[in-house]
């Protein structure tokens, strides 16, 4: 007899706009619960949420904050399936959580000077921190490799920051993983990003549109930091939003069948949940409406459409809900992804009892 399925299970008993809601993760401030956010929860099924900018409030006023969103994943909202709360806690300059309790966090490129066993130790500290903060996935860790130390400065969205571990795939896998499984040891999911990179781009797809890397192919030694995280079990993957010509030269990465569904789902053979990076408020995407960002994202094969701005939340939904009842395609597209997620949650304890 086969095992039952309680991801499945309780997919079956979700509405369609309970499994859209899945599909989306949106921002609130890490301060406190943004009331827009809360409406969105509740009107339009949202069932993750990140908490964004900057916060010294601690762990304890963190976990408050992480509860009122939660309240709010009721049986009419979510069917009574508790939100993930992720955030960017990398360290140096992207860590949204400090404060009494959470620790200052060097930057990657000095974690990636430690050996791996103390990576792993201390990812594992810093995952407790989140998860008695309410914290279920942590955006993070960066495995993309900027080329060399020289190049660093002029790549805006990694090396210019620190975020990365080393300037050699080799570096970037190891303590990508080890990174990865202290996390997982202290029950706080991860999402290795920005897949197939942003080690070679000069500009950064948040404040920039265009962004472009001319060099990176289907088979680059530079996927390998992926692979390895992926292998390791990475249960998330987020998604680059530049254009990479020598793999799809009419879509960026998020929008692209042939890197999400073709390299990821089947090159790299990830079975996990496919998140964005932020389709809300990044320039990269602006040319497309919010409605076409999230649908174009989950066609592509993606799962969790992430948008740091609430108010981008109705139009992603509508859009979603919209064309699922109109192509039965489509909605298989979206059934999948509702249960990719739900799988996530059920790893989690947070499907409903």
């Amino acid at each position: 007899m086969r095992a039952p399925d309680p991801a499945a299970a309780v997919l079956a008993r979700m509405s369609l706009s309970q499994r859209v809601g899945q599909l989306l993760m949106v921002g609130s401030r890490a301060t406190s619960a943004d009331p827009r956010t809360l409406r969105a929860i509740t009107r339009y099924h949202v069932g993750n949420v990140m908490l964004t900018g900057r916060s010294n409030a601690g762990v304890r006023a963190t976990a408050k904050v992480s509860a009122a969103l939660q309240r709010k994943a009721t049986r009419s909202a979510t069917a009574s399936v508790r939100l993930h709360v992720a955030t960017d806690q990398e360290g140096g300059l992207v860590q949204v959580l400090r404060g009494s309790g959470f620790s200052a966090m060097p930057a990657a490129l000095t974690q990636g000077k430690w050996s791996t066993t103390k990576l792993r130790s201390r990812a594992t500290g810093w995952g407790r921190q989140l998860h008695a903060a309410g914290v279920t996935v942590n955006l993070a860790p960066v495995a993309d490799t900027v080329p060399s130390a020289a190049f660093a400065p002029k790549n805006a969205p990694i090396g210019h920051f620190r975020r990365e571990f080393g300037f050699t795939v080799d570096r970037v896998g190891s303590h990508s993983v080890a990174f990865t499984q202290g996390m997982h040891a202290a029950r706080v999911q991860t999402a290795v990003k920005h897949f197939p990179g942003l080690g070679r781009v000069t500009a950064n797809t948040d404040t920039t549109a265009g962004v472009t890397d001319r060099t990176t192919t289907r088979t680059d030694s530079y996927l390998r930091p992926f692979a390895r995280t992926v292998r390791a079990g990475a249960p998330f993957v987020m998604m680059s939003t530049a254009f990479y010509s020598r793999i799809d030269r009419a879509n960026p990465a998020a929008f692209s069948r042939t890197i999400v569904t073709g390299i990821l789902r089947g090159d790299l053979r990830f079975r996990g949940v496919v998140i964005s990076d932020d389709l809300g408020s990044a320039r990269q995407v602006r040319r497309w409406s919010p409605g076409t960002r999230a649908t174009r994202f989950v066609a592509a094969g993606g799962d969790m459409v992430l948008t740091v701005d609430p108010a981008t939340a109705r139009s992603m939904f509508v859009a979603l809900r919209d064309k699922a009842r109109s192509d039965a395609g489509f909605r298989r597209q979206v059934d999948a992804a509702a249960l990719r997620v739900l799988r996530s949650k059920q790893a989690q304890g947070l499907l409903p009892r």
